[in-house]
């Protein structure tokens, strides 16, 4: 696509998120031909927010990294977005509904890095990628598909869209940790159990996420940077709050983290 092109999507984009317009993919002449295009849109995109906002990006969102989660959007591949430096908030935090077009919270392993992995060094193996990860904790993945019908879902349009990324809370970060691929996974909302899991449903393991986003960023160029903080996937479907709710989301051997939701 023309670089014309890519920056008028990318403003139509910011513009229906500032006026709070559902989410309409890209289709007929608007259409976005390619993966690679997608995700053109998705940095001019994201350096709109990073501008507008004064914030950097601090990391990035693997998304559909679950069976569970690939069937629910009808996608059977991971996508990834950015997370801006502002939009990372730590356990306790209370988001109110109103503030979104449909928000959504997804239930994840996330992980810091203590260095860099640069484009050059691709491709990477496991045992690279996991040798740079000097923290992990339970973290909950803020989204908004402001309405987005899940019915022959593009692709594409959600790339462009950031993956639909609105932010990240995190839990106690641990320098030691268990097998993630074993590790149990509950979430509890208003003190009632609503779902679990294990860190093998994200591609079989955390990290084999992490791989995948390396891998991918390189072959635009991009790599990952010590200090980046990286959301590798929900261990179980995402939920839509309809009402006040308080969640609770505890990785067996890690700790937990908490988010409340009010109108």
């Amino acid at each position: 696509m023309q670089e014309q092109i890519i920056a008028e999507r990318a403003h139509s984009l910011f513009a229906s998120h500032r006026a709070g317009q559902p989410f309409a993919p890209f289709d007929g002449a608007a259409a976005l031909p390619s993966l690679d295009a997608a995700y053109a849109v998705q940095r001019r995109y994201v350096a709109l927010l990073t501008d507008a906002g004064q914030t950097t990006v601090a990391g990035y969102k693997i998304g559909l990294t679950s069976l569970r989660m690939q069937a629910m959007c009808g996608i059977d591949s991971p996508i990834a977005g950015a997370i801006l430096a502002t939009r990372i908030d730590t356990s306790g935090i209370t988001l109110r509904r109103a503030s979104y077009g449909r928000l959504g919270v997804e239930f994840e392993i996330g992980v810091r890095l203590d260095r860099d992995l640069p484009a050059a060094g691709a491709p990477y193996d496991f045992t690279t990628v996991a040798a740079a990860v000097a923290a992990v904790a339970p973290a909950i993945e803020v989204v908004d598909d402001r309405a987005a019908n899940y019915q022959g879902l593009d692709m594409r349009s959600l790339i462009a869209d950031n993956a639909w990324n609105a932010g990240l809370v995190l839990g106690p970060w641990c320098t030691r940790w268990p097998d993630l691929a074993a590790i149990a996974a509950v979430v509890t909302r208003d003190g009632i159990e609503v779902d679990r899991g294990h860190g093998r449903d994200v591609l079989g393991h955390p990290f084999n996420a992490l791989t995948w986003l390396v891998n991918h960023l390189a072959v635009h160029g991009d790599g990952l940077r010590r200090g980046d903080i990286i959301a590798t996937g929900s261990i179980v479907p995402t939920r839509f709050p309809a009402a006040p709710e308080a969640y609770v989301y505890a990785l067996d051997g890690l700790g937990e983290v908490t988010l409340t939701i009010v109108d």
